[in-house]
């Protein structure tokens, strides 16, 4: 779909009130999260690596106890360990994103109209 955008005026305003329920707004958003959806997409997208779903595997396997090599307790602390490294990471860059985005949007522009 195409976007339209329409400069802030008056004799454009019934225009704008037909197309804006359709369209969202001039605002930059790159951020991937927000305070709700930060914990289950990120959650998410870790088990999709390798590493972390083979220290996934292993966490499984130990709760058998005919399987059990190590520990549950230790067996669960580099998934962990790992798991809270990732998502410190990717809520600092999320954060870096969405001050940048709020820079960016506060900006003043400046619209040519005929």
């Amino acid at each position: 779909k195409w976007r339209i955008v329409f400069p802030d005026n008056e004799r454009q305003w019934k225009d704008w009130k037909q197309a804006s329920p359709f369209y969202s707004g001039n605002r930059i958003r790159t951020t991937k999260y927000t305070w709700f959806t930060f914990l289950p997409k990120n959650l998410f997208e870790q088990l999709h690596r390798l590493g972390n779903l083979y220290f996934f595997f292993l966490v499984v396997l130990n709760w058998f106890p005919q399987v059990e090599v190590f520990h549950r307790e230790i067996t669960i602390l580099p998934l962990i360990v790992v798991l809270l490294a990732s998502m410190i990471k990717d809520a600092v860059e999320d954060y870096r994103k969405y001050q940048f985005d709020k820079t960016v949007n506060s900006s003043k522009t400046r619209v040519y109209d005929k």
